[in-house]
């Protein structure tokens, strides 16, 4: 459990070829900052963990099952456990995410 966790150390990872900063943590949920350029892209797929987003900057197309998003600063999205998803990376930018439980693959 991270309760606080200052910029300068947050735990900086490659998954997939995304940077990621793995932030605060806790027994239910965990906050990263996912860094993300041109050709990042998340092919579809699925987790027991819920995910909800909020997009600071950068331009995204989400899919969700069937259903087809263009995101940009100032959305937000919410995708249930166990949901086929994809995400990719239109214009380079960053987004918060907030997995339930955490993902200890993202620690």
């Amino acid at each position: 459990m991270k309760t606080v966790v200052k910029k300068e150390d947050a735990v900086k990872k490659v998954f997939k070829g995304v940077l990621l900063d793995s932030l605060a943590y806790g027994e239910k949920s965990q906050v990263t900052k996912m860094n993300y350029v041109v050709g990042n892209f998340a092919s579809p797929h699925t987790h027991p963990h819920e995910q909800s987003g909020y997009v600071i900057s950068g331009k995204y197309e989400l899919v969700v099952d069937d259903e087809k998003y263009e995101l940009t600063a100032g959305d937000s999205y919410s995708i249930p456990g166990n949901r086929t998803h994809s995400f990719r990376v239109l214009e380079a930018g960053e987004v918060v995410d907030v997995f339930t439980p955490p993902r200890e693959d993202y620690m």
